[in-house]
């Protein structure tokens, strides 16, 4: 009789909620592993991250309350724009460079020449061999007597001293960063595959050449996907860490002297050294830190903003006849 009962009320329920209830339900079930983990792992950080940035906090002691005091503080600190500068530069020469090697390269492989796949495959090699043992091999390399000025000194060049002379530390990381190009390449590579053969057919017919191909055809139903790219990497070159902190620190160099002339003080590396002590006065500096992660956000979202808004005048979308 009970389980008659027990029979009847699970029908009851089944009745009462709706396939479209139980089928949301069943979606917000799955999604909440996730949803804990945005909260717990993601927002909650964030949260605490701001209300610290009001704070003088060390981790040892509770927070205090000094309200905007971190941020006036960052605003008259010499090396925060020092660091802001070094990283605007990075950003403006790193992203363009990569970005057109990129495409050049994508290009070349997509003409289908004999042992096009061969290269595809030794271009994305390095990134297989990618974080701390990629940085010391090009420490290697771009050493005084590395492989790199040999080489140059092989046509009568004399090879700068890379990661000991001011000048050439930044300019030594954008040439570093080549090394993992690869992966932006194959995406190139794929969007090239997707351009429909039949308008570069039609401007054959019209008696269209191999760079006005390029001009009007190739580039805008690539502009997408160059548009993903430059977004991305700007948010990448805005948060370099490891590099700069493995290089600034070579030869048991202090890290928060930011190298020579402190030439690789790039942001994120400067925000590392207030938050562990490295920098700055007393020990750790978790209230300035988070100040200067704030800004860094808006900066980011500032500029990804001014992204989306200039993509209307150039970036085409096929769907979208625009």
């Amino acid at each position: 009789m009970a389980q008659a009962i027990q029979q009847q009320d699970v029908a009851r329920r089944k009745w009462i909620l709706r396939p479209a209830t139980r089928e949301a339900i069943t979606g917000w079930l799955f999604a909440m592993p996730w949803i804990i983990g945005f909260i717990v792992f993601t927002l909650g950080p964030m949260i605490f991250s701001l209300y610290t940035s009001f704070t003088r906090y060390n981790i040892t002691t509770a927070p205090v309350w000094i309200g905007m005091e971190n941020y006036q503080a960052l605003f008259d600190d010499p090396r925060f724009y020092i660091s802001l500068r070094n990283t605007f530069w990075l950003v403006a020469v790193k992203i363009p460079v990569v970005v057109i090697a990129s495409i050049c390269i994508a290009l070349l492989l997509n003409l289908d020449l004999p042992g096009a796949r061969a290269f595809r495959a030794i271009f994305y090699l390095p990134n297989v061999l990618a974080g701390v043992a990629a940085i010391f091999l090009w420490r290697w390399i771009l050493a005084p007597d590395g492989l790199f000025n040999r080489a140059l000194a092989v046509f009568g060049i004399s090879g700068p001293a890379w990661f000991y002379d001011p000048l050439w530390t930044k300019p030594g990381i954008v040439v570093m960063g080549m090394w993992w190009i690869g992966g932006n390449i194959l995406i190139y590579l794929a969007s090239l595959k997707g351009i429909p053969a039949q308008l570069y057919e039609a401007a054959a017919i019209d008696g269209a050449t191999g760079w006005t191909k390029t001009r009007y055809i190739t580039l805008p139903m690539l502009s997408p996907t160059i548009f993903f790219q430059v977004v991305t990497g700007i948010i990448g070159a805005f948060q370099i860490f490891t590099t700069a902190y493995i290089i600034a620190g070579q030869g048991s160099e202090d890290v928060g002297k930011g190298g020579p002339s402190q030439s690789l003080l790039f942001y994120v590396l400067y925000l590392y050294n207030r938050a562990f002590g490295k920098s700055g006065p007393g020990g750790f500096q978790m209230g300035y830190a988070s100040a200067m992660a704030w800004i860094l956000f808006l900066i980011i979202l500032a500029i990804t903003l001014l992204q989306l808004w200039l993509a209307r005048r150039w970036v085409y979308y096929e769907s979208e006849g625009q």
